[in-house]
């Protein structure tokens, strides 16, 4: 049986430790998106994130929260803000050796929830 790619970054613990990263070296760090986190719980959005990240690699969909669009309402995210984070997700996943090719396939589905992130 292959592996999923949630098995073949290295499960939880690896999934755990880029969240962190894409928080604190990333993300948090880029003033063009950091100010939408100043509110923010950060323990409980980093929860939520390993859980997305986790499915966005084929692993358990644990993911309970609220809708994509819902979870973004009122913030009115623009593509420039959608790409910032697609591309901080992208060097945090090579930051921990994943391959571009196994990268494409999780920013695939990410890329795929763009409309409900988008404009709420």
């Amino acid at each position: 049986m292959e592996q999923s790619l949630y098995e073949k970054v290295g499960g939880e613990e690896a999934i755990s430790k880029v969240v962190d990263y894409f928080y604190n070296e990333l993300v948090l760090k880029d003033d063009t998106v950091n100010h939408f986190f100043e509110e923010t719980d950060m323990e409980k959005q980093r929860r939520h994130q390993a859980k997305f990240i986790s499915f966005a690699l084929g692993g358990p969909n644990q993911y309970s929260g609220q809708s994509m669009a819902k979870a973004h309402e009122g913030m009115n995210l623009q593509p420039e803000h959608f790409n910032a984070i697609v591309n901080h997700l992208h060097d945090a996943l090579a930051h921990f050796g994943v391959n571009e090719s196994d990268i494409d396939t999780a920013l695939t589905k990410v890329a795929s929830l763009r409309e409900d992130i988008l404009y709420q």
